[in-house]
């Protein structure tokens, strides 16, 4: 589990085809402090494990299914990614819970610079309209963030400058695409309503918790 609070901009090493999927190089510092092989970090907010530990980089293996929902099939070499390491029970939770299970990915639409603040619009599949609040979370690229505004299936939301600093929305630009992770809580919820024994009686399903 994550917090979407990232600890460090990484730089893609190395991209290579394996039988199923890809093996992924990536150039890392201060998230190699502690790690070992068989961590979990999550790449760009996709949850993946170490497979090979060296002494500036490590090494990743990514399945199909991953290659297919996300936007690492975009990488390349070069390609910079934000980091952050699973989260420990003793540490503060600065952002929201983030599995690093992506749900689809979104487009930027629009990067708006606002003084020192930058206004980033993000285009998803419609079908994940119910997902979405008003001042809810929503993991874009593995960074915890909160949703302004939405109109259909458009979302804005409001970046400050030390996330543009220390991510790589820095680096980002209209029409790139942006891995998308939605608030865990809010896709339970959802799916008791939907399946448990109170369907659409909000207000017997919460006399049960």
């Amino acid at each position: 589990m994550f917090t979407g609070i990232i600890e460090e901009v990484g730089k893609l090493k190395s991209v290579k085809s394996t039988a199923g999927g890809l093996s992924i190089e990536v150039e890392a510092k201060k998230v190699l402090e502690d790690s070992k092989l068989g961590d979990s970090i999550a790449i760009n907010g996709i949850c993946l494990t170490i497979t090979d530990l060296k002494s500036d980089s490590f090494d990743f293996d990514v399945s199909q299914e991953t290659i297919n929902r996300t936007n690492i099939k975009d990488l390349k070499v070069g390609s910079f990614v934000n980091l952050e390491r699973a989260l420990r029970p003793i540490d503060r939770m600065g952002g929201h819970i983030v599995q690093g299970h992506v749900d689809t990915v979104g487009k930027i639409s629009a990067v708006i610079q606002k003084g020192e603040h930058w206004e980033f619009k993000i285009t998803f599949p419609s079908e994940y309209r119910k997902y979405v609040i008003e001042k809810g979370s929503i993991a874009i690229d593995g960074i915890s963030l909160t949703i302004n505004e939405i109109v259909n299936n458009n979302i804005s939301l409001n970046i400050i400058p030390h996330t543009i600093q220390n991510t790589n929305l820095q680096y980002r630009k209209i029409g790139d695409n942006v891995n998308i992770e939605f608030d865990i809580i809010g896709k339970y919820v959802l799916n008791i309503m939907k399946y448990g024994k109170n369907e659409g009686n909000l207000e017997n399903l919460l006399k049960n918790f």
